[in-house]
């Protein structure tokens, strides 16, 4: 059995690295159903488009429906910014983990932060999840978020930076803490700040 409180408590990448180790060590969570086949390593699928796999065999039906969710969550309402829906996936007091360290409180704070991505690049979507497992109330799933920087970004200081016309595609990961309802209280988010600024063409 999952201790919750330490996870959330530690609330490291270690702790979820290892919880998806033991998922997948344990059957609960199988990696080898890709269209690459076997255990062959993947590419790196914001370079290289990796179909989405099945879902993992042996979850039960609480499991699948979290990933079913997550994944109407990226496929659907991020990608076509259905903003109203987002409480489908998310709890109203939701706590989100940003790549850069700071989290947010409350799923209103999180959907203007989420708007905000569009205002610069209004093309942003995720289409592709090419890893997913769950174990008991933890999903953890890999996506391709791709857009182009086309219009100008609010600098945070009263002005803008005008848009540089170049794509981005960066790999990234979630990891979802799920209530009873089948939302989200928490959620972690992790990419490669560097190398999305690099695309963006900002560093």
């Amino acid at each position: 059995m999952l201790n919750r409180r330490s996870l959330i408590t530690n609330s490291t990448a270690a702790a979820f690295g290892a919880l998806a180790m033991t998922a997948v060590a344990s059957g609960t969570a199988e990696a080898t159903p890709y269209p690459l086949g076997g255990h062959q390593p993947l590419p790196d699928p914001a370079v290289t488009p990796v179909p989405n796999p099945p879902y993992p065999k042996n979850l039960t039906a609480t499991e699948r429906r979290h990933l079913q969710t997550f994944d109407d969550l990226d496929f659907q309402i991020f990608s076509n910014a259905e903003w109203s829906r987002l409480g489908e996936s998310h709890a109203r007091t939701i706590r989100v983990h940003w790549p850069d360290g700071h989290y947010t409180d409350g799923i209103d704070k999180h959907l203007d932060d989420l708007k905000a991505m569009f205002v610069w690049a209004p093309d942003t979507h995720i289409h592709s999840h090419p890893f997913r497992i769950a174990k008991n109330e933890l999903t953890a799933v890999t996506g391709v978020m791709q857009g182009t920087f086309s219009r100008p970004m609010p600098d945070g200081k009263g002005g803008f930076i005008q848009p540089t016309g170049k794509k981005y595609s960066i790999s990234m990961c979630t990891v979802g803490i799920w209530n009873r309802q089948g939302t989200m209280d928490e959620e972690f988010l992790f990419w490669d700040n560097l190398t999305f600024n690099q695309q963006l063409g900002l560093a």
